[in-house]
């Protein structure tokens, strides 16, 4: 069910929807909202999810235009003007259409580029594992502002192939340097990934939070219910100085993640 949006952030995906439908034209195939506007509801520091599905891949030109173009739309984290980080993915529709595994990522705009597309730096299309998620969230939880529902136009990303993801995933976070200025997220997106593996199914982070939290010795659960706290705008974190605490959670739910999967 769509949560609620404040006339900002309806006025800024408005402007995105028109933006792409006037670069790609033809090649537009759908645009999904999903994520936090969808399953819980935007907080403070969450970014506007959009799904972009093409029909034919982008060329340099295309992709030199479109990321300074969206850029001008999103804005930091908490930017004083009530606008939010844009998180934008797109996707050839023949590219995933059969399934095929590891997915190809056409393009993915975010905040975290800013310094690289000011400077004229632009990612190209990769092999990306991550979009077996993607995929998986927009199915269960999307809006279509362009084109048919989510769940009609892709398939159910194949078991084996989401459980490959979450275990890839696990590999990223292995030193303290992983972990430095992402903490929040990070601690966040392995209670989504414990929640899914158990359960085989998506929620959201507050959700997947507030279910892992009984579940927890009480020094993890610490770490969690401040990383929670956090993302409901209702508490500030020096993450660096409880460094030790967020390696300690991260060994913990991992390997907790990783004897699920392995069951």
């Amino acid at each position: 069910m769509t949560m609620p949006l404040t006339d900002s952030a309806r006025q800024q995906i408005t402007a995105v929807v028109d933006l792409l439908t006037l670069r790609l034209g033809r090649n537009l195939l759908a645009i999904h909202l999903y994520g936090s506007a969808l399953e819980g509801g935007l907080r403070p520091y969450s970014d506007l999810d959009l799904l972009v599905t093409l029909r034919a891949p982008l060329d340099n030109t295309q992709r030199a235009s479109l990321m300074p173009a969206l850029l001008a739309l999103s804005a930091p984290p908490g930017a004083a003007d009530g606008r939010r980080a844009l998180e934008v993915t797109m996707l050839v529709y023949a590219q995933l259409v059969p399934w095929r595994y590891p997915p190809v990522r056409e393009l993915q705009f975010g905040e975290w580029q800013r310094e690289d597309i000011e400077a004229g730096i632009y990612e190209p299309a990769q092999l990306d594992a991550d979009i077996a998620i993607l995929l998986t969230k927009a199915r269960h939880a999307s809006v279509a502002l362009v084109g048919d529902q989510a769940a009609r136009l892709y398939p159910p990303v194949p078991p084996r192939d989401l459980r490959q993801t979450f275990q890839d995933t696990l590999a990223l976070w292995r030193e303290t340097a992983d972990l430095q200025g992402d903490e929040r997220n990070i601690i966040l997106t392995l209670a989504r990934i414990w929640y899914s593996v158990v359960s085989g199914d998506i929620t959201g982070k507050e959700e997947a939070a507030a279910w892992l939290l009984p579940q927890l010795p009480a020094e993890h659960a610490a770490t969690l219910q401040v990383a929670r706290q956090e993302y409901l705008g209702l508490a500030t974190q020096d993450w660096a100085a409880v460094m030790p605490a967020v390696e300690d959670f991260v060994r913990y739910a991992k390997a907790q993640i990783s004897a699920r999967l392995d069951e």
